[in-house]
């Protein structure tokens, strides 16, 4: 009987040595990823060469803006997918009336995230002034589902929800995420701002320079359109214009007349590369009957198409553009000059033109006319995008 107690003594002082241990590498764990703070989610102080430059904010947009909205409270925010991102600058002079500012724009958003993420805005910000959002024809695509790092119960909240606070600080992922976020801070001591802008902006050259290294531009098109436009294998899901999106767009007319939202739609201005691989797999009439669509719905500035500032020539680093996709800065200011009515900057006449049911026939037969004329100037970038399309059988 001896024995057997002491026998039970040693297991229970073991037990209590393997639990104290397993609580000092969790609590070890928990505060790493809390002074790291990979996901920026703790607000934790950045330190040059440790932690300055968070990676991992790349991959969860969407917690760190719904956060951020929340510290900030913005009185106008920009809206839309990532070239909203990347493109439109929340200190533009036509926006300042209304400070702070906040670009919200979302990686491969749909009209869903869109309308959430508004209301987010204005659950923190009863006094939402401002806002201006990017359509494009992707974030009205049936197919196109919430991402992964969308989630409902952090929306409409003033505080930060228990999943992410588990997730950013208990978590295998996030002990990971620590740890690149580290070594990217080491790999880039000098780099002050990393992917993201305090006011929510993308900071495009960095992540260009992070993602895609010395790649020319013609070579990160050429992977835009690979791994974009040219993916999918079914190619028909993904031209396939959501009715409910079409209604999602519908209510966040809604949200801004109710609450008095001084909101700016437009259709953001690509490069025409992007069109004309649209057109390569047949998604040309989609895209133009998304358009009819929306304009049924309300006028929506249009700076898609074959316009002066879209049809830079491929040759080196472009001025307007990052990619077949993102516009530039410069590119985002001019949309905003023309959609707020600010006259202090030049905009080319042919770049933006606000479309209604009354002109949307003959603006889009322009747009026809216009691409055919492009097509002919320029047969060395239709072919490439050509060569670029995957054969049926791919």
């Amino acid at each position: 009987m001896l024995k057997k107690t002491k026998s039970m003594d040693m297991y229970r002082r073991y037990a209590g040595f393997v639990l104290a241990f397993v609580f000092c590498q969790s609590l070890g764990v928990v505060l790493f990823n809390i002074l790291v703070d990979p996901y920026g989610v703790m607000n934790a102080p950045r330190v040059a060469g440790f932690n300055h430059i968070k990676a991992e904010i790349n991959q969860q947009v969407r917690r760190f803006k719904a956060l951020e909205v929340i510290r900030i409270q913005p009185q106008t925010v920009l809206l839309g997918s990532s070239r909203t991102e990347f493109g439109l600058d929340p200190d533009r002079l036509a926006l300042q009336g209304n400070p702070p500012a906040y670009n919200l724009g979302l990686p491969a958003a749909n009209m869903y995230e869109v309308r959430r993420y508004l209301e987010h805005a204005i659950a923190n910000q009863s006094n939402l002034k401002t806002a201006a959002i990017g359509l494009d024809l992707l974030m009205f695509n049936q197919f196109t589902e919430n991402t992964p790092d969308f989630l409902e119960a952090r929306l409409e909240t003033n505080h930060l929800v228990w999943q992410d606070i588990l997730d950013s600080t208990f978590s295998i992922d996030a002990l990971i995420a620590s740890a690149k976020t580290i070594k990217r801070s080491l790999s880039y001591p000098n780099e002050t701002v990393g992917f993201y802008y305090k006011d929510g902006q993308k900071n495009a050259q960095f992540y260009r320079k992070a993602i895609y290294g010395e790649q020319s531009t013609k070579a990160i098109i050429a992977q835009g359109l690979k791994y974009g436009v040219f993916q999918p294998v079914d190619r028909d899901r993904i031209y396939q214009v959501s009715l409910r999106y079409l209604q999602e767009l519908q209510t966040v007319v809604k949200l801004c007349e109710e609450h008095e939202i001084d909101c700016r739609f437009f259709i953001s201005p690509s490069h025409a590369i992007q069109w004309e691989a649209i057109r390569a797999v047949e998604g040309w009439n989609a895209f133009e009957r998304w358009k009819r669509e929306v304009v049924k719905i309300l006028p929506v500035w249009d700076f898609s198409g074959y316009n002066s500032i879209t049809t830079e020539p491929l040759n080196g680093n472009l001025k307007n553009y990052w990619d077949n996709s993102h516009y530039k800065q410069k590119v985002g200011d001019m949309v905003l000059s023309r959609i707020f009515g600010d006259e202090s900057e030049k905009v080319p006449d042919d770049f933006g033109v606000l479309i209604t049911p009354e002109n949307i026939e003959s603006h889009l037969a322009k747009i026809r006319r216009d691409r055919e004329a492009w097509a002919k100037e320029n047969p060395e970038t239709v072919k490439f995008v050509e060569n670029l399309k995957p054969s049926a059988k791919d």
